[in-house]
C-alpha cells in the first residue's frame, strides 16, 4: 500500500531532538525523504542519530547544518537540497527556543535571539519553500504544489508571564502563517500550523521531571497526560498529506485540551 507521503522531500528544521526529531521520524515512516536540519556543529551527532534511527526503520534521511536565523544558511540549505533531490515538497518550520526572563529584566539580546530563530527563521524558510513550490507547481506527488507546517504553540493564544519574547514569537507565527496561506492558497500551496501544548521534550524537562512538577503541570491539561513527540509528528503527517487537502491557514492545537481553560473544570 502506498504511504501517504511516498516520494516526497521534506525539510524539518530543528530536527536533531524533541518535536523536530519526532516529526522527522513520522514523516519518514509515511514515505518522505527527510532532511534533518540542525543549527550548530555541536548538535551534529544528535542529528545523525535521528538519521540513523530513520534508516534503521527503513526510511531515508540526511542531516544538514543551517542556522535558520541566517538568510545565507537558509538559502544554501534549500539550494543544496533541491540540487540533490530535485525539489522540496514539505517544510516543517519547527526550529525554536526559549530565553526566559521577567519582562523588565529581559535583554534586547534575549528578545532578538528568540524572535530571530522562532519567527524570522520561519519567515526565511517559508519564503524559500514557497519560491520552490511556485517554480515547480503541482507535480503529481500531491494535490498541492507544496505544504508548509509552522510549529507554533498554545502560547500563540495563551499569555505566558516571564516569556514575553517566546509568546510574541508564536503570536507572530500565527499571523504570518495565516497571511501567507491567504496569499498563496490560489497557487495550490497549503500552509498551516501545529500548536503543541505540554510535550515531553528537553526544552521543558523541569516541568515534568518530578512527581510534584508533573502533578502541577497536569492541572493545566484536561486530558491528564503530557504529550509525546509522536502526537505532534502524526499531526504533521496528516497536515502534509492529501487527507488534509482542504485544510489551509489553520492552527491545529495538539494540547490535550490545554486551551480549554482548565481552571473552570470545577465551575471556576
Amino acid at each position: 500500500m502506498k504511504r501517504k507521503l511516498e516520494g516526497q522531500i521534506a525539510i524539518v528544521t530543528g530536527a536533531s531532538s524533541g518535536i523536530g526529531a519526532g516529526c522527522a521520524k513520522e514523516l519518514a515512516n509515511a514515505g518522505a525523504t527527510v532532511v534533518v536540519n540542525y543549527p550548530v556543529a555541536s548538535t551534529k551527532d544528535m542529528a545523525q542519530k535521528v538519521v540513523d534511527e530513520i534508516a534503521a526503520d527503513g526510511g531515508m534521511a540526511i542531516s544538514y547544518q543551517a542556522d535558520v536565523s541566517k538568510e545565507a544558511d537558509v538559502q544554501n540549505m534549500f539550494a543544496d537540497v533541491i540540487g540533490r533531490f530535485g525539489t522540496v515538497d514539505i517544510l516543517v518550520n519547527n526550529a525554536g527556543l526559549q530565553k526566559d526572563a521577567p519582562f523588565t529584566e529581559m535583554t534586547l539580546e534575549q528578545w532578538n535571539f528568540v524572535l530571530g530563530v522562532n519567527l524570522t527563521g520561519q519567515f526565511l524558510c517559508a519564503r524559500e519553500a514557497i519560491k520552490e513550490f511556485l517554480r515547480r507547481g503541482v507535480n503529481g506527488k500531491s494535490k498541492s504544489a507544496g505544504k508548509i507546517i509552522c510549529m507554533s504553540s498554545v502560547h500563540e493564544v495563551i499569555p505566558w508571564a516571564g516569556h514575553a519574547n517566546y509568546a510574541a514569537s508564536k503570536g507572530g507565527v500565527m499571523l504570518m502563517m495565516k497571511t501567507i496561506a491567504q496569499e498563496y492558497a490560489p497557487k495550490r500551496i497549503r500552509i498551516n500550523s501545529i500548536a503543541p501544548g505540554a510535550i515531553a521534550t528537553p526544552i521543558n524537562h523541569d516541568a515534568w521531571d518530578t512527581a510534584e512538577h508533573l502533578q502541577q503541570l497536569l492541572k493545566l491539561i484536561p486530558q491528564k497526560r503530557v504529550g509525546q513527540v509522536e502526537d505532534i509528528g502524526k499531526a504533521a503527517v496528516w497536515l502534509a498529506s492529501d487527507d488534509a487537502d482542504y485544510v489551509n491557514g489553520t492552527t491545529l492545537f495538539v494540547d490535550g485540551g490545554m486551551t480549554l481553560y482548565p481552571g473552570f473544570e470545577d465551575n471556576g
